[in-house]
């Protein structure tokens, strides 16, 4: 009887190594976000986030501005301008990757909390 050989499909190669330090969760919640640094065109962008972590955050956009080592201004999760349980970071974009429809896939890694109130003691500002 004769064999025949099937070989398995390779897995697709990363191109990026693995980086995270905790676990992500799926979560579908508007992030509010906007450019910090001045060299960048103002914009505001509300996406809907995919996944979170305590370290990051990874959202589809449409926006075709983002870069990695852009500095960004990150609402999460944002509901409403003047909302309480809104939280604001700087997060810095780690990866961007070009998905299907013309859609982009953007990875922010959470640098500092910059919440007007009730903020986490050696990483935020709080401002009087």
């Amino acid at each position: 009887m004769p064999t025949t050989k099937v070989s398995m499909p390779e897995e697709p190669k990363k191109e990026y190594a693995e980086q995270r330090r905790s676990r992500r969760a799926k979560i579908a919640r508007t992030v509010r976000v906007r450019p910090s640094e001045p060299r960048d065109e103002h914009f505001e962008d509300l996406p809907i986030s995919v996944n979170a972590s305590k370290e990051g955050i990874y959202f589809t956009t449409r926006r075709e501005t983002y870069y990695p080592g852009m500095r960004v201004f990150v609402t999460f999760p944002y509901s409403s301008p003047h909302d309480p349980m809104n939280s604001e970071y700087v997060a810095q974009v780690v990866r961007v990757e070009k998905l299907p429809n013309n859609k982009f896939g953007v990875a922010v890694q959470l640098l500092m909390t910059v919440n007007y109130s009730a903020s986490t003691p050696g990483t935020s500002r709080t401002r009087a």
